[in-house]
């Protein structure tokens, strides 16, 4: 028996929502004006975070625990320029919190860099009092005033460029703003996270992390950038994605799977791509083949009108099947992607479980 094929196979994404996040990363005007307007507590906070980072970073004390951070899962996706687009969701013990209300900060460090250079020695006292030295430079460096929500899950997102890094993620009770007499001091936690962050910039043939989603829905009203830094699976501004948590789904559900698809051969800007779904299920002597769907198609008379890898429009692949005929269970989805114009093949697989 096939399955039948429940969504359409390829959208048109011509930029994703990491590009809001790096353009306000990197403005340092809007950056001056966000710090004026903290308050005196939120800089306290902020002041507090980065310190607790430098002394755990420095091994100078443990990082605490007064608040558990767990790191849920993260995706990759290629981003603007060179850099890989990373939404990630953490799990935020939230019974420990006084108030809903924290600071989060999340710092990446590439494991090559190199140790900042002292200042130059110099002779004129005045100047050297009066001369503050510059704060380093971090890959990801950033903080963000939130309420964690009920069941702790937290989804943000960075942006970083291929390679070896090690994470950061700080996390503190907000100061309130009427401090009571005796008050005990802040609660917090921190996770540290190691991170290999892919190349899809190459000419070899290539796809994001799978995403096996709960839902997958377009969007008729463009996201603020303060929305869509708390949905950053967000894509392109009209299509936003919920991860299946453990990627867990139900028999009434369907199995949704989406992935983009990098360095494929173009004519004229229209790809030929073909994607094979084959699904396994786990046993309790190894593992055997149970459905598999039929190929899907991505060329010129599958695409919308104006499609062209040149114009920067990134290839999606995008399957939905029900599960109804799936027992309970765990299961392998093998994707095969073949790519027509260059010969290329590429195998990749999402893992997932089905339960009654």
């Amino acid at each position: 028996m096939r399955i039948r094929r429940a969504f359409a196979v390829a959208v048109v994404i011509v930029s994703l929502a990491g590009a809001s996040l790096l353009a306000q990363q990197n403005n340092p005007q809007q950056d001056r004006r966000e710090q004026e307007r903290r308050s005196q507590q939120e800089q306290r906070d902020i002041q507090a975070l980065v310190q607790l980072v430098d002394a755990v970073a420095a091994a100078k004390q443990p990082a605490p625990t007064d608040i558990a951070v767990m790191w849920t899962g993260n995706h990759f996706v290629k981003g603007v320029g060179d850099a890989t687009f990373i939404p990630f969701t953490l799990t935020v013990d939230g019974s420990k919190l006084a108030a809903p209300g924290v600071a989060l900060y999340v710092r990446a460090v590439a494991k090559t860099a190199a140790a900042q250079p002292a200042p130059p020695a110099s002779n004129n006292n005045n100047r050297d009092r009066n001369q503050q030295q510059a704060a380093p430079m971090y890959p990801w460096d950033d903080i963000q005033f939130l309420d964690v929500p009920t069941g702790g899950k937290v989804s943000r997102a960075m942006m970083l460029k291929p390679g070896e890094y090690d994470l950061f993620v700080a996390i503190k009770e907000k100061t309130p703003q009427q401090q009571q007499r005796n008050q005990p001091p802040a609660k917090s936690g921190l996770l540290r996270q190691n991170l290999t962050v892919p190349d899809f910039n190459g000419s070899e043939l290539s796809i994001s992390t799978p995403i096996v989603a709960d839902s997958v829905e377009p969007l008729t009203t463009p996201l603020s950038a303060e929305e869509l830094r708390a949905n950053p699976y967000t894509f392109g501004g009209t299509l936003r994605v919920v991860p299946a948590a453990d990627a867990t789904l139900k028999t009434a559900d369907d199995f949704q799977l989406l992935f983009w698809i990098y360095g494929v051969q173009h004519n004229n800007g229209v790809p030929d791509v073909q994607i094979e779904y084959n699904f396994h299920q786990k046993a309790a002597d190894g593992e055997k083949f149970f459905n598999k769907t039929q190929p899907q198609v991505i060329n010129q008379s599958t695409l919308p009108p104006g499609f062209s890898i040149t114009a920067g429009h990134q290839v999606l692949g995008f399957l939905g099947v029900p599960l109804k005929s799936f027992p309970a269970g765990e299961y392998r989805a093998e994707i095969k992607i073949t790519d027509k114009l260059s010969g290329k093949t590429l195998t990749h697989n999402a893992t997932f479980t089905v339960q009654a």
